[in-house]
């Protein structure tokens, strides 16, 4: 019995050493394994067994000298050589596509809506996507509103304003200067290509839509404001400092009246002539700098010749310029400014009665052949997006085809059709 307790425990004591033996040395194998093949990768298999993974974070004696400085903050050896190496390439790579691609895509839409020739104040623009670096290309992108425009005289010119209750009112200056010529942007007389005058009217109502159009549109495109909009002072001396003309949009009774009317100073036809030379004054002493004034609606007031004739007398009187919208198609008041001698235009296309892109280019179209045919035409449009984007790929061609985007002032005193 004795004996075979002592076999018992010699058995249960061989048992259990075996167990205390075999059990851990497997996973020992193991991490001598998995060490081994990282540190290889970073040059230093040599010390794999020895140093464990919490002392990574100090490696002042394991890497060699001259890789300390790139790895000793970050901790373990392998991440930080593989991360120690792209830094230098990102840098360069970050800026290069993104800045310049999209200043790229942006710049040209300003010059190239002009045109040479067209607008002679995008001359530099041409340079400006070539810049190499990206600073210089955004310092481009942001003076080119500034500096490219041409300049227009400063308004108010204290010679060609007269004070009243209602504001500053233009007068013709007593050396015989007129508002309209004075504030007229500069256009080569000598050009003897077909001119299209195109007049965007309406603004000032929408804050966007104002904006796209004075930044967007070349300068020679003419802006018409509501006399009536908010901040009116501010956005004509935004277009004005972007180059272009301005005019104001002067409310006339449609036929419709009242349910289509949209301002409280609409000149009417049951008003006497005093009321409606009231609303005249309100109007223009709203702001100066302008070259004078389109017709909005008016169906009703422009074919009564005995309600427009005053009108037009006094704008003549003022040194102003009348475009006729044409909103009647029996309208007088292109005839009626011609008997008075007030410099005039007349709209021969509404470029976005339906707003739709192939309406608005098939307007277009309509006049270059106008143009073509009577060496000028002039368009009206309104502030629509579609109507910003056709007129700044419209614009860019013209050059190619031999025709002349012009000021309004510069398609004045055209016969009337």
């Amino acid at each position: 019995m004795g004996t075979a307790f002592l076999l018992l425990a010699v058995s249960l004591a061989f048992i259990i050493t075996w167990l205390a033996l075999s059990g851990p040395p497997e996973p020992r194998r193991e991490r001598p394994a998995v060490v081994v093949k990282l540190y290889p990768l970073a040059g230093s298999a040599a010390r794999a067994p020895t140093p464990p993974a919490t002392k990574a974070p100090s490696p002042d004696t394991s890497p060699p000298p001259s890789a300390s400085p790139k790895i000793a903050e970050p901790g373990p050896a392998v991440p930080q050589v593989r991360t120690a190496v792209p830094a230098p390439v990102a840098a360069p790579e970050t800026p290069s596509p993104a800045v310049p691609t999209a200043k790229d895509e942006q710049v040209p839409d300003q010059p190239e809506s002009g045109g040479p020739s067209i607008d002679p104040a995008f001359a530099p623009a041409p340079d400006a996507p070539s810049a190499p670096p990206p600073p210089p290309a955004e310092t481009a992108r942001i003076t080119l509103r500034a500096a490219a425009p041409v300049a227009l005289p400063p308004a108010p010119d204290p010679a060609l304003v007269e004070e009243t209750r209602l504001g500053l009112l233009p007068r013709i200056s007593p050396d015989g200067r007129k508002p309209w010529q004075a504030y007229a942007r500069p256009f080569d007389a000598t050009n003897r290509r077909p001119r299209i005058a195109i007049i965007i009217n309406n603004l000032g109502l929408s804050g966007a839509a104002t904006e796209a159009a004075i930044q967007r549109l070349p300068g020679t495109i003419t802006l018409a404001f509501a006399p009536y909009s908010k901040g009116l002072r501010q956005w004509i001396a935004l277009a004005r400092a972007a180059g272009h003309e301005v005019l104001l949009d002067l409310l006339m009774e449609p036929v419709k009246y009242p349910t289509a009317v949209r301002g409280a100073h609409t000149l009417l036809t049951s008003l006497t002539v005093d009321q409606n030379m009231m609303r005249l004054h309100w109007a223009l002493g709203r702001v100066t700098g302008y070259v004078g004034v389109v017709n909005q609606m008016g169906s009703r007031f422009t074919i009564s010749q005995s309600h427009v004739l005053p009108i037009l007398m006094e704008l003549e009187r003022r040194g102003l310029l009348f475009v006729d919208s044409r909103s009647a198609l029996r309208s007088v008041a292109a005839r009626v400014a011609a008997d008075v001698g007030l410099p005039r235009a007349v709209n021969n296309r509404f470029i976005d009665a339906e707003a739709s892109r192939d309406a608005i280019d098939a307007r277009l179209s309509s006049l270059e052949r106008i143009a073509r045919n009577r060496g000028f035409a002039v368009g009206i449009g309104a502030p629509f997006p579609v109507t910003i984007d056709r007129l700044v790929r419209w614009a860019r061609g013209l050059d190619a085809k031999r025709l002349s985007l012009a000021p309004i002032s510069a398609v004045v005193d055209t016969p009337h059709n």
